[in-house]
């Protein structure tokens, strides 16, 4: 992805100093366009959709021992030793097991105002 953008980025400044055509430039616009369609909705929706784990329904359970994951089939917990580091972004939160394992949980796991405690929790157990 990063490829593709640097394409467009080398094909606008080629367009600038006029060293290819209008339609050469229209051209490779219309390609980045296709791209970043297929790598940010296209590829991403084709992945979930196949994948059942991604239609279950997920509760999160955040207790002061550990932090357990259930959904109908069955549940799995973990310490809170066991995560090294946690991020927040706006419809996630990634806990890491170290620097390239980690899981990511959907803030729509926690039940009304239970993601502000979930907040609070992950601050004090794990650090950031």
């Amino acid at each position: 992805m990063i490829l593709v953008n640097v394409f467009a980025i080398f094909s606008a400044a080629l367009f600038y100093f006029n060293k290819i055509s209008p339609l050469a430039f229209l051209t490779s616009s219309a390609l980045w366009f296709l791209l970043m369609l297929l790598f940010w909705y296209l590829l991403p929706l084709s992945i979930y959709r196949r994948a059942a784990t991604f239609k279950d329904s997920f509760r999160a359970v955040l207790s002061a021992a550990d932090f357990t994951i259930e959904n109908d089939r069955g549940s799995r917990g973990w310490e809170w030793s066991s995560f090294s580091s946690w991020m927040e972004t706006p419809h996630f939160f990634h806990l890491y097991f170290n620097s390239r394992s980690f899981f990511i949980v959907p803030k729509e796991a926690f039940e009304g105002d239970d993601v502000h405690e979930a907040r609070k929790i992950l601050n004090a157990k794990i650090p950031k």
